[in-house]
């Protein structure tokens, strides 16, 4: 538990990373560099539907590194924690995963649609 449960943790941190900044990457390539960035993000007109999945893409990527990392290095013992803390912990990774979870389809239906 403490040793595998931490480096399949590093995997979906890395995961995580690499699939916003492939996204952020792919982004830009198909809609004209840093400009299209700016468009999508800001949701500008006719960049509304892959601007939102960029912010979900944004947030589950935040949660993982933000919430579910921290959260679950409490849980695993790696961070000093009370057992209220722990319990803290707990229901906020959960939180943080099952928003993860809801958001992605809606978010891969913003990147199957930008590309129809």
């Amino acid at each position: 538990g403490k040793y595998i449960a931490p480096r399949a943790l590093l995997w979906f941190r890395m995961a995580a990373a690499t699939t916003w900044l492939v996204g952020l990457s792919l982004l830009a390539q198909s809609a004209g560099g840093m400009t299209g960035l700016h468009l999508a993000f800001t949701l500008a007109e006719g960049y509304e539907v892959i601007g939102a999945g960029s912010w979900m893409g944004t947030i589950m990527a935040f949660n993982v590194w933000f919430i579910i990392w921290p959260n679950q290095q409490k849980i695993l013992g790696m961070k000093s924690a009370s057992a209220e803390e722990i319990a803290t912990a707990k229901k906020n990774a959960a939180l943080a995963s099952s928003i993860n979870v809801i958001l992605s389809v809606p978010m891969l239906l913003t990147m199957l649609a930008w590309h129809a």
